[in-house]
């Protein structure tokens, strides 16, 4: 979605001019051309030192997916990541719950830890513990979804015996993919995910990876999703630009498609594509459309 972020590596001119209203018509384009998920991403507040490079302008993830699936009727609408040590677990989980409950079941989740050390600061949330606090968010968020009477005895979290309603449409919860590339955060994955969204991993890394996290006692086994946003091979850590060129395969059909075949092969199920440089919102639009009538149908539903 353009103007969701303005993020200097990969943020085009005439996004500043997008608004929440022209959001909403693009939302629904996407709906009608047949994509399959709008994804929305998060940061809460960039310390002064980091707006020349990550921008400032972000949504509240929860809230920007309610605004889309209210907008739309069946796209699902995901995160791409919510930073979960940086909010309390039981508002998570009602924001979340509500948000599938309106739309009906569409909604599903990335989390992440966050690496932004100021943003925590101003929140009053240790850095250093992130870790520990998303495994005992994410282990009560689950127990409030699943359980009448729910209870959680933690450092970070408690509470005993408490009803949350309504409980997220889909069962036995709506899907949570985790962000995050280290072995803590892949361990996560295989303990509470059904995807994985990496930020650093190069694709042809994502195979060990996978292994990785497939091996691990923890996991859930069941379909597993991987996601590969075009967007991040542009930012590297830190959000400084990697002079990756995703513009050279994005406008040739045919490297477009042997791109995604390359991508299925390492195991990506999901593609979210970055746009080249384009004029205006209708350009954007039209780049969309190409997209689904010329590229999606050389690669299958597996790469889409």
């Amino acid at each position: 979605m353009p103007h969701a972020m303005r993020i200097k590596a990969s943020v085009q001119p005439w996004e500043s001019a997008v608004t929440g209203p022209d959001q909403a018509r693009i939302a629904r384009r996407a709906e009608a051309l047949g994509y399959d998920m709008l994804r929305v991403p998060e940061h809460l507040v960039i310390p002064r030192d980091h707006v020349e490079l990550s921008g400032a302008h972000y949504f509240h993830s929860t809230v920007a997916q309610a605004y889309f699936a209210g907008a739309t009727e069946r796209i699902r609408i995901g995160t791409g990541v919510t930073l979960l040590p940086l909010q309390h677990p039981i508002i998570m989980a009602k924001a979340l719950s509500t948000a599938d409950w309106l739309s009906g079941g569409r909604i599903e989740v990335a989390f992440g830890v966050g690496w932004l050390e100021g943003e925590f600061e101003a929140l009053g949330v240790p850095f250093r513990e992130r870790g520990r606090i998303a495994d005992e968010y994410l282990a009560a968020i689950i127990e409030l979804w699943t359980k009448d009477y729910a209870s959680f005895e933690g450092k970070y979290v408690s509470f005993r015996d408490v009803a949350l309603e309504p409980k997220p449409v889909q069962k036995p919860w709506l899907p949570i993919w985790m962000g995050g590339d280290s072995d803590a955060a892949l361990k996560r994955t295989a303990r509470f995910a059904t995807g994985w969204n990496p930020f650093l991993t190069r694709p042809e890394d994502y195979p060990d990876r996978l292994d990785f996290i497939q091996s691990q006692p923890g996991f859930r086994g069941g379909p597993f999703g991987l996601m590969h946003n075009a967007s991040s091979e542009k930012i590297g850590e830190g959000h400084v630009p990697t002079g990756f060129d995703s513009a050279s395969y994005a406008r040739d059909l045919q490297r477009f498609v042997d791109r995604l075949g390359y991508l299925a092969g390492q195991g990506v199920t999901m593609f979210n594509f970055a746009v080249p440089a384009v004029s205006d919102i209708e350009a954007y639009l039209d780049y969309a459309q190409w997209f689904i009538e010329e590229v999606k149908p050389r690669v299958g539903d597996e790469a889409s």
